[in-house]
């Protein structure tokens, strides 16, 4: 499970959910020094980001975009950094509330959570495959391991940098996932 490349927003630490942004020059330098097996199959949120890093990442893969992979709605707070928020009141009421409270015009996070774990569930349940990968976002690989990983982790702490992840085996017969390396 692959975290995508750097976007301009990443570089600027904006909250980058529904904005369909392409990676920055930077990203694609950083990927092309990254090397990960090869993969058959990746599966993909419908955003550029992801699908820009799988094809460097994974070059003639096939790629499966699944559309609850998509990272969470950050509704109001789009596009703006927490620096640029410091005296937003509903930003603060967020941060306030652990990050738990409505995002005012977009996702909370728990159907957020239930959004990713249920498009994971649907992924596992249908494809039989030794090896899946995953090219997705920050909040959708914490939302996911969060949910079903092992050690287990509280959300926030599933949060790789751009470009790289983590390398799970999953249970035979469970949703279970236990963590083997950090990619």
């Amino acid at each position: 499970m692959i975290r995508h490349g750097m976007t301009p927003g990443n570089k600027l630490r904006q909250y980058i959910g529904r904005t369909d942004e392409p990676l920055s020059q930077e990203g694609r330098d950083a990927l092309a020094e990254l090397h990960y097996p090869n993969a058959e199959r990746v599966y993909i949120s419908p955003m550029i980001r992801c699908r820009q890093t799988a094809e460097i990442l994974f070059p003639g893969a096939e790629l499966v975009v699944y559309d609850g992979l998509r990272e969470m709605d950050f509704g109001h707070f789009e596009g703006r950094s927490a620096m640029d928020m410091t005296d937003d009141p509903e930003y603060r009421a967020w941060v306030d509330a652990f990050c738990e409270a409505p995002i005012p015009g977009g996702e909370m996070k728990e159907p957020f959570m239930d959004r990713c774990c249920s498009a994971f569930e649907e992924i596992l349940a249908s494809d039989r495959t030794d090896r899946l990968v995953f090219v997705v976002h920050g909040g959708t690989l914490m939302a996911v391991l969060s949910r079903f990983a092992s050690p287990s982790r509280e959300y926030y702490r599933w949060s790789p940098k751009n470009g790289h992840g983590f390398l799970l085996t999953r249970e035979p017969g469970s949703m279970r996932l236990t963590l083997r390396e950090e990619l």
